[in-house]
């Protein structure tokens, strides 16, 4: 589970944006008294603009997170150089601090240090595990992927053949998703599901709210 962590997150991240941000959106644009064709249109310029953005974001943010793991390594890398025995030392504290005896941390350090001293600081003091390491683009790919699926389940709504009856299904549809979101987002880490499912019910329709209030406060300036 830790190794898949870093995308699964970007993945539920994006899937929840996207539902929230395309259905917003369209909703702003169908409370100010547009017609279908200008809500499509929204909706598709905002699925394929949210999409870009996710994937740049998440690529910038986890690009940084991968310098600062290079530059904690670069720095154990020198301090090995520099006082390996000073670094012994360092690790068999570290031991000691989690409830081994001095004698027992010694030879676990002792004995790490052998197979690969790097490892064992970047492990044990720093925390980074090959598991856990940031990967940029394939947290860029899951979010633009994962926005652009849950973005394309407001357009669901599209098939209403009334106004009302698209902004209506528009809201259902794109609650409905968020629901299934929070349940799939609270099994993946082990947490009871309705606290998960009703946060993000409960974001979701407020955003659609205010955006369409928006909506027809600005129709309504501009007639």
């Amino acid at each position: 589970m830790a190794g898949r962590a870093g995308w699964l997150r970007a993945a539920v991240l994006g899937a929840d944006d996207g539902l929230v941000s395309v259905s917003s959106l369209m909703m702003g644009v169908a409370a100010s008294g547009a017609g279908p064709g200008a809500i499509m249109t929204a909706g598709l310029a905002g699925l394929v603009a949210g999409a870009m953005s996710m994937a740049a974001g998440e690529y910038v943010s986890v690009s940084s997170q991968r310098d600062v793991e290079l530059a904690d390594r670069r720095r154990e890398e020198e301090e090995q150089e520099e006082d390996p025995e000073g670094e012994l030392r360092e690790l068999t504290a570290i031991y000691q601090s989690r409830g081994l005896s001095r004698e027992l941390a010694e030879q676990v350090a002792v004995a790490l240090h052998a197979a690969g001293p790097l490892e064992a600081h970047l492990r044990d003091e720093i925390g980074q595990r090959p598991d856990t390491a940031a990967h940029p683009l394939q947290a860029g790919i899951a979010s633009a992927t994962s926005f652009f699926v849950g973005g394309l389940v407001p357009f669901l709504g599209m098939l209403g053949t009334t106004a009302s009856s698209r902004v209506i299904l528009i809201v259902t549809v794109t609650l409905i998703g968020l629901i299934g979101s929070g349940i799939f987002s609270a099994r993946l880490s082990g947490t009871p599901p309705l606290r998960p499912a009703l946060r993000l019910f409960l974001g979701g329709g407020a955003a659609m709210l205010i955006t369409a209030l928006v909506g027809q406060l600005v129709h309504a300036a501009a007639v």
